[in-house]
């Protein structure tokens, strides 16, 4: 149907959705997410990628893989291969690998986040690699996935125990502090208590034991009793109550303890140490004679359990090779991506 305006001009009339124009880039650096459209979209605009990359920092919404090298030379992936990647996150890691394992190779992918899983998937799907399986599971999943997909023993096995900077930089999500959005910090916000519901319903005694096998934390009796049974709706209202909770101290001091009092959370919120200690358990069962494992991990409280893991299995003859010292990113990667600082690497061989 066409209309004629008041002016005289006619108009097309129709049952259609108009067109909305995508919201614009608002200035050289926004600082809310959602606007950051230009690091979201690093085909169209990659020369503002290779600045953020240049200055040190990591893209709004990619996340940079840690330690590729070093990874690649302890799996040694070679064409026909069976590789698992047991957290895909943004797929830098299994890139490299399913480039490697090609021809004739394949690459399961687990990953917990509903939202980032076919996100990489397809990602990594139109870059040509069809060789990949992508299934929505934590690691202590492993040994159901291998037996749905067949498989007896992966020939090499890689776990990033870290959370992806599309988690850490997207405000909804509640990971960080540095941005105000909901405190939830859930990896599949579909499933279980957020860190709002966990806080609420714990009693002072067990956030002092949470915070202190979680993170470390030196204060943590003094947080306990700031935050147990508060109703902290946002990220920012935490962090203010525990900068609150802490005054006197120096602000280095402060900011590490608010560092350790998200991270604690968060492994509390997604039962991270169950899950490893689920993994490390059937992980012999899942590889080849011969397979190879490669786990990243970034505190004392996930280092601590693959290091003994590894000594146990080895000590017992189901590992015939395990690394002795941890591996640690070089200074140039350390300066390049400073989220890679507290990363250790350590291995093992069936």
């Amino acid at each position: 149907m066409i209309a004629e305006n008041g002016r005289g001009y006619k108009s097309a009339m129709s049952d259609e959705t108009p067109h909305r124009r995508r919201p614009r880039y608002s200035g050289k650096h926004p600082r809310r997410f959602e606007e950051k459209y230009k690091e979201r979209d690093p085909e169209r605009y990659a020369e503002t990628v290779a600045k953020v990359l240049a200055a040190g920092k990591t893209p709004a919404g990619a996340h940079r893989p840690i330690m590729v090298a070093e990874i690649l030379e302890i799996l040694a992936p070679r064409a026909g291969e069976t590789a698992v990647d047991c957290t895909l996150g943004f797929g830098g890691h299994a890139r490299e690998i399913l480039a490697r394992i090609s021809p004739g190779g394949r690459l399961i992918a687990l990953d917990a986040d509903p939202i980032e899983l076919p996100k990489t998937a397809a990602r990594l799907r139109a870059l040509g690699f069809e060789n990949i399986s992508a299934h929505r599971s934590n690691f202590a999943g492993l040994p159901k996935i291998l037996a749905a997909e067949n498989v007896a023993g992966a020939d090499m096995i890689l776990a990033d125990l870290g959370v992806s900077s599309m988690q850490l930089d997207d405000p909804a999500r509640g990971f960080s502090f540095k941005t105000d959005g909901p405190l939830d910090m859930r990896m599949n916000p579909q499933r279980g208590r957020s860190a709002l519901e966990l806080l609420r319903k714990s009693s002072a005694e067990n956030l002092v034991k949470l915070f202190g096998e979680n993170a470390d934390e030196p204060h943590a009796q003094v947080l306990a009793t700031a935050l147990a049974g508060g109703t902290f709706s946002t990220t920012s209202i935490l962090t203010k109550t525990v900068c609150t909770a802490l005054a006197g101290l120096r602000p280095e001091e402060i900011d590490l303890s608010v560092r350790r009092v998200f991270q604690a959370l968060r492994i509390a919120v997604n039962d991270e140490f169950s899950a490893l200690d689920a993994f490390l358990r059937n992980l012999p069962a899942c590889l080849a004679p011969g397979g190879r494992v490669a786990v990243l991990t970034f505190h004392s409280g996930e280092d601590r359990r693959v290091k003994h893991a590894f000594e146990a299995g080895f000590r017992d003859g189901v590992y015939s090779e395990i690394t002795r010292e941890v591996t640690r990113p070089g200074a140039e990667e350390r300066r390049a991506n400073p989220r890679s600082a507290s990363t250790k690497l350590r291995w093992a061989r069936r």
